[in-house]
Parts: C-alpha cells; structure tokens; sequence
C-alpha cells in the first residue's frame, strides 16, 4: 500500500504542467484527489487522465487568487471528507517585463495568483488540518524565490514570498502533528512561458514563441519527474524540496556567492527561465 493511498489530497493549478503530473502520480498511488483550476478544458482533460488510470477524482473551478473560492472549497472538503490530508497550492503564472515597463496591473495579476493563492489555500486548509492535529501544506515555490533574475521582478517578488512566507508557517506549526514543506522547481517543461504576460507590442506572437522555444532549451526535469521528486519529499516530511540539478546548482551559487551569483549564473541576458 502507497504512503498516499485513500488520503485526500487538494490541488491547485491541476490543469498542466507540475499540478496535473502530480495528479497523475497520486490517482496511481490510490489517493483522492480534489482539484482545482481556472481553464476548464484543461482541467477536464487531467480528469480523463487521472480516470484512465484509476483514480478517484473531483474538480472545481477555483481562481487561485479568489478568497472567497479558496475557502468555499476547503468548505466542500470538510464537509464530504472532514479533512484534507494534503493540499498542493501549485498555481502560478509569470509575467515578463523590464521593471520601468511592468504595470501595477500586471504586477497585481502576478502576486495574486502565485502569492496571494499560496496564502488562501493555506489559511482556507489549515483550520479543518488542526483540528485533527494532521495533515500537510505543501507550498511551490522557485528557485526564483532564492535569486534575482532580469526581467523577472513581479514574478522573483511572489516566489520569494511564498519561501518566507512558508518558513514561517513551518516555523509556527513545528510542534503540531501538521508537517509544511517548500517546493523549489528548476526549469520544468511546462507552458508557463509561453503562456507568460508581456509587454504588448506588434511582434507578440513572434516574441512569445522565441521566448517558448528559449525556455524549452532551458529546461532540465520534466512534469513526471518533478511529481516523482514533490511525492517524495512529502512522503518523508522534507521542510524543502529541490526539483532538478539547475535547482541544487542555483542553491549552491547563491550560498557562496549571495550578492554577486548573477555573474555565475549567467543573468545578465535572461528573460525565460521559469518552473511551475
């Protein structure tokens, strides 16, 4: 028997990339699965997927930045499971701007939904996982969240506070039976470039498939393995989670290096490398 089999487990962004491969992983292992994402074609389609291969599956709609629908969901859950026993806050989206050419609009379109989603999946879940003193929340993050890059402000800006924003969830519930772990993704080959915000301009189309094709160049784990190495440390109750060796090697430069990394990681012309 799976260290998953028959918990329930929550997860957003469950349309593509890390959030569906993960729901795949799981429907595998025989855990329940809610998930939760705003395009509902892609959404339907990972519930055919996690159906094919035997899964027990639920889907919502949920804006990830959406209080109210965070907490209407956690709702459902306690009431037809009475707890969740994990809940994956994975939606993200990037935005990809020089910082005099970022609007606060898509700054805000940013924050909300990588940020702000990881805070009302975590406070909508928490309350249903204390009263049985058990559970998870486990919280993606980057390796965004570690380093600086160009052209990556909004995006670096809600990485960074999702890690301390789980350090200090983790710090606060270090005595409880609730374990919390934070996910770093190198680069995952997944559509968040190509489906990134940019600044508009006449050759759009063109910038957005150089930008997809650069990424796909860049990319080191795939969504599977990425799934592999999340279910993993989760089952082993890791306080991080590093995907891919870009990741480890990131982690490592930063440490020596911690003001002048940039150098060694080669950010002086880079607008494309994302994860989740």
């Amino acid at each position: 028997m799976s260290y998953y089999t028959n918990k329930l487990c929550v997860i957003t962004g469950a349309g593509n990339g890390i959030g569906r491969a993960t729901a795949k992983r799981l429907a595998k292992d025989g855990a329940k699965l809610v998930l939760t994402d705003i395009n509902s074609a892609n959404l339907n389609e990972t519930q055919k997927m996690v159906e094919l291969l035997g899964g027990t599956c639920e889907t919502h709609i949920v804006d990830a930045a959406n209080r109210e629908q965070a907490f209407t969901l956690a709702e459902h859950v306690e009431t037809t499971y009475v707890a969740a026993d994990l809940i994956l806050n994975n939606a993200g989206v990037a935005n990809i701007a020089p910082i005099d050419e970022l609007t606060i609009e898509d700054f805000e379109f940013v924050m909300d939904i990588d940020f702000w989603g990881v805070v009302h999946g975590t406070q909508a879940f928490l309350p249903q996982m204390r009263r049985r003193d058990s559970g998870h929340i486990a919280n993606v993050s980057s390796i965004f969240g570690w380093v600086g890059v160009p052209n990556q402000a909004a995006y670096n800006s809600a990485k960074f506070a999702v890690f301390g924003f789980t350090e200090a969830i983790r710090q606060e519930l270090q005595t409880s039976g609730i374990k919390v772990t934070c996910i770093h993704p190198g680069g995952i080959d997944t559509s968040i470039a190509r489906n990134a915000r940019l600044v508009q301009g006449p050759d759009d189309e063109e910038r957005r498939e150089q930008i997809a094709q650069d990424f796909k160049k860049m990319v080191r784990s795939t969504p599977e393995q990425a799934a592999e190495t999340i279910l993993k440390g989760i089952r082993k109750g890791k306080a991080r989670v590093l995907i891919g060796r870009d990741a480890y090697m990131v982690d490592i430069i930063r440490r020596l290096f911690p003001v002048s990394y940039g150098r060694f990681l080669g950010f002086g012309d880079v607008t494309t490398d994302m994860d989740a």
